[in-house]
């Protein structure tokens, strides 16, 4: 773990390698970044659906993505992902024996988020309904049952996106790209307090320098032995 003044003095070192152009764009991706809202991904086994929305959580704007993994490994393709997993905070629950479905949902009652699960039965309410008053956790199930038994039981309230023909569900990653498209234009016009800490910021701008320079692993352990 990195002091304070240790990250802002790697921060700084990093930026000597980057050039202006990438780190002005860099502070205007952070300025519309949030976790205000956040995607659960519930045991996803196709490795293009887990990519695509990793890919549309990305250009979104969202920061942290959920990955539960009961009986599927989640899995990537990287002709979907394009890079955009480096941007971002990818956080598992993998453990052996274990619901940990329980255990994310756990993690995300102590950040303070709202659960909602996306299901298609009539009972939920349209995503446009969906309240952005207190952080958000939208829950996506796996491609072939949708979300879990425990996932539909321990959430605070089931939302459901609009369908006219007779398919009765979406693909998962359209499913993401429908609820975050209803859910963060409302937020970010809202004076609901959606954007990043600047701890946050600092944090993630170290982060995303790592990953903007080449070698960074090796630059950064040749810095910090000097200090």
């Amino acid at each position: 773990m990195l002091s304070e003044k240790h990250r802002q003095l790697l921060t700084d070192h990093f930026s000597r390698y980057i050039s202006d152009h990438k780190k002005d764009f860099i502070e205007k991706v952070l300025h519309q970044r949030t976790r205000h809202v956040t995607v659960v991904m519930e045991d996803i086994y196709q490795s293009q659906n887990a990519s695509a929305v990793v890919r549309t959580c990305e250009c979104m704007g969202v920061q942290d993505i959920h990955i539960v993994e009961n009986s599927s490994t989640y899995s990537v393709n990287p002709r979907v992902l394009k890079g955009s997993n480096k941007w971002l905070n990818l956080i598992r629950y993998h453990k052996k024996n274990t619901n940990n479905t329980a255990s994310c949902f756990e993690a995300l009652r102590l950040g303070g988020y709202t659960i909602v699960t996306t299901d298609p039965s009539p009972e939920g309410i349209s995503i446009e309904e969906i309240p952005i008053d207190q952080k958000l956790a939208i829950v996506m199930g796996n491609e072939l049952n949708g979300v879990s038994p425990f996932a539909r039981e321990h959430a605070d309230f089931a939302a459901v996106i609009p369908m006219y023909g007779f398919t009765e569900s979406f693909n998962i990653s359209v499913s993401a790209a429908l609820c975050l498209h209803s859910v963060l234009p409302k937020l970010r016009s809202s004076k609901i307090g959606w954007q990043l800490s600047e701890e946050e910021r600092n944090d993630i701008k170290l982060q995303w320098y790592r990953a903007a320079v080449k070698r960074s692993a090796i630059l950064e352990r040749e810095f910090l032995v000097k200090l």
